[in-house]
């Protein structure tokens, strides 16, 4: 048997077999990633890890559905039509690139790995709408010149789809995170702002 298995709470047991199967999946890949090497890395015996997660999709199910949670909350942004679009603007992307750098394996298993079965793609799928449904929000109050029949909604799809490569450099350490959040932020706004007319 593992070593590591002295009693602990099971919501604290849990994070931790949540921790180690993330590192795992990471690293492997959905389909090569087994309940032994989860196992192994939680430091804890296989039956202990049937014993709360009873599949490896179940497992994977909740490493994605803990994750998108803890994503939301990382880019919640305050809806006060008081703050400046450009303050709240940059307030989501920064917290957006700050959850990927600090969870770099869990950013890599939402992105590349459950957007790649389609069992699961509907657990990200679900975040990224939301993040859909906030951007649009903000294109719709910073775009003050735009045209009346503007999609802001396709708008905010092909915008939220360029920083999530952004997101994914970020995450292979192909960018630093304050030229991320630069970047992504020059390029966003002069894309939403709109320009006043001549």
């Amino acid at each position: 048997m593992a070593g590591g298995t002295k009693r602990l709470p099971r919501a604290v047991r849990e994070q931790q077999m949540l921790d180690a199967a993330i590192k795992v999946f990471s690293r492997n890949g959905f389909y090569e990633t087994s309940m032994d090497a989860v196992a192994r890395e939680a430091q804890i015996s296989k039956p202990m890890l049937y014993l709360y997660y009873g599949s490896k999709d179940e497992l994977f199910a909740a490493c994605v559905t803990r994750e998108a949670g803890k994503f939301m909350r990382s880019i919640e942004f305050d809806a006060s039509p008081t703050l400046p679009p450009l303050q709240r603007l940059r307030s989501v992307i920064a917290g957006f690139l700050k959850y990927v750098d600090e969870n770099r394996d869990a950013w890599r298993v939402m992105y590349r790995e459950a957007t790649g079965q389609a069992a699961f793609a509907a657990l990200s799928e679900n975040s990224r709408e939301r993040v859909v449904e906030m951007t649009a929000v903000l294109l719709r109050e910073a775009a003050k010149y735009a045209p009346d029949d503007t999609d802001f909604e396709l708008y905010a799809v092909a915008l939220v789809g360029s920083g999530e490569a952004i997101a994914d450099r970020l995450a292979t350490g192909k960018v630093e995170l304050d030229r991320a959040v630069e970047i992504m932020t020059s390029f966003l706004w002069g894309g939403i702002r709109g320009e006043r007319p001549e």
